[in-house]
């Protein structure tokens, strides 16, 4: 017989949402544990019959401890399962997780290369990539032509993007990882994770971006050693530092 446990961390250790917006699901009545309208304080187990609006939600047995991936994602793979284009998706890579299943820490775009994360610890997932966590990510960037400082103090101020607002905590300009006169390099940090943010700032101030790289997350760097395409597994102390970035404790 399993043991049970809280019914909102269960549902976040199987990567269906963070504790807040679970909890928020069941103050509304929309979960139900065995035909019964879910109430805060319930316990369950994976073996439950748990159902948002009536859709069932898988649960994994929690693993013993979270367990953690450091991707380097090449450029033309999607951050999905599954692509109706036929796409390669980030997923195919993988190795299978020792328990649950893998969920990635935010996305990057089909053309975007560099760090991405997955746990099976759903609910670390969402913490790091809640805005209240202000999780900084850094990015190397290729721009084409020329960028002026006016451009780069706007940047840094903040401009209006069609979603609300937006800046970078930094922009350091560098000649990157090729020097060429048709182009600018900068690296750029952030504590957001809004769809193409790096891009769509940018593309604000009327610059294109032709690379785009993120090579940290957090606390983590993209490992100088991991060729694109390939993974490593996180220490549980690279895991314990995330954590506590993110102010969650891991499973």
């Amino acid at each position: 017989m399993m043991s049970s446990v809280r019914l909102q961390k269960l549902l976040a250790g199987g990567g269906h949402g963070s504790r807040r917006a679970i909890e928020e699901w069941i103050r509304a009545g929309r979960v139900t544990i065995g035909g019964r309208i879910a109430r805060l304080g319930d316990r369950a187990t994976p073996e439950d019959d748990i159902r948002l609006d009536g859709r069932r939600l898988p649960v994994a047995a929690a693993a013993p401890a979270a367990s953690l991936l450091i991707y380097h994602k090449p450029a033309g793979e999607v951050t999905t399962r599954s692509d109706p284009q036929g796409r390669p998706t980030v997923f195919a890579r993988l190795p299978a997780p020792p328990q649950g299943r893998w969920v990635a820490v935010g996305r990057l775009d089909v053309n975007t290369t560099g760090l991405l994360l997955f746990t099976n610890d759903g609910a670390l997932a969402h913490a790091l990539m809640h805005p209240s966590a202000q999780i900084e990510r850094e990015y190397l960037v290729r721009v084409r032509g020329a960028v002026d400082e006016t451009v780069i103090e706007r940047l840094r101020a903040g401009v209006e993007l069609e979603d609300g607002p937006a800046r970078f905590e930094r922009v350091i300009a560098t000649r990157g990882e090729e020097a060429a006169t048709s182009h600018s390099w900068f690296r750029v940090a952030l504590k957001e994770g809004r769809n193409r943010e790096v891009r769509r700032l940018w593309s604000a101030v009327g610059c294109e971006v032709s690379r785009l790289k993120r090579t940290r997350y957090g606390t983590l760097e993209l490992p100088r050693e991991l060729g694109p395409g390939t993974w490593r597994p996180g220490s549980p102390a690279e895991i314990a530092a995330l954590a506590a970035a993110a102010r969650v404790e891991p499973a």
